[in-house]
């Protein structure tokens, strides 16, 4: 049920790669705290929990396009008059040390980690910029920032660093308004794909989807509104 005495009841939320075990995580956190949420993904059955929902919406669009995009996000500022916050968390994952990732690599995760959160916040920027106020927030990962980790995932690592920077060139532009580009940093996030790939891990020590929702709301919410420029590590014990 929506805590409707929320003081987020009435601001608007989109959401890309909602349909995933973040994403539905995400989804069901924003509705419950009396968000209204624009759920964008290629699919939904991971979100028939919202279905009734008058304050959710399902939009399936192909973010790797910019035109697609940019008119996807016209017709929901159209629409919907104000978009509060984005929150991109579509993005992809494959192993290669240098050697062995080919300039083809590099592009099929530079179109699913970075260009898929350019192609939203582009246009947003500029309609949050119109409304005096906005949240953006990128999805980044610790072999972005950890050479060690990254060494063995090149494509994923190099494509994730760029949400860094694009975070701080946003706050750049933005400084001194209520215009606000994050990043949260997951470690292993606790889902079944990631249990079966690694059996003798312990998954006690990785983060849930629902711990990073919370974190996601908290950059939304009236909580992190003083809050700028902020890297979130949320790693729990991993």
């Amino acid at each position: 049920m929506a805590n409707t005495s929320s003081a987020q009841t009435g601001k608007l939320v989109i959401i890309t790669g909602a349909n995933g075990n973040l994403g539905s995580a995400t989804v069901k956190k924003f509705l419950n705290e009396g968000y209204r949420v624009i759920a964008v993904d290629a699919k939904d059955n991971h979100l028939a929990f919202a279905s009734n929902s008058p304050n959710f919406e399902h939009h399936s669009v192909d973010l790797t396009s910019e035109d697609s995009t940019e008119s996807f996000v016209k017709s929901i500022t159209s629409k919907h008059g104000k978009v509060d916050a984005a929150l991109m968390l579509v993005g992809g994952f494959a192993m290669g040390n240098l050697e062995s990732t080919s300039g083809e690599d590099i592009h099929k995760m530079f179109s699913l980690n970075f260009e898929t959160a350019y192609f939203v916040s582009r246009p947003l920027l500029k309609h949050m910029k119109d409304n005096g106020y906005g949240r953006l927030v990128f999805i980044g990962a610790r072999p972005a920032l950890k050479p060690a980790q990254g060494k063995g995932a090149v494509a994923y690592a190099l494509t994730k660093s760029l949400l860094f920077k694009l975070a701080d060139l946003i706050n750049e532009e933005t400084k001194g308004t209520n215009i606000v580009a994050s990043v949260v940093v997951p470690s292993t996030i606790d889902t079944e794909i990631n249990r079966q790939s690694m059996p003798d891990a312990n998954a006690d020590t990785w983060v849930k989807p629902e711990q990073i929702a919370e974190v996601l709301e908290f950059i939304c919410g009236d909580k992190g509104m003083p809050v700028r420029e902020a890297v979130y590590k949320v790693y729990n014990n991993a």
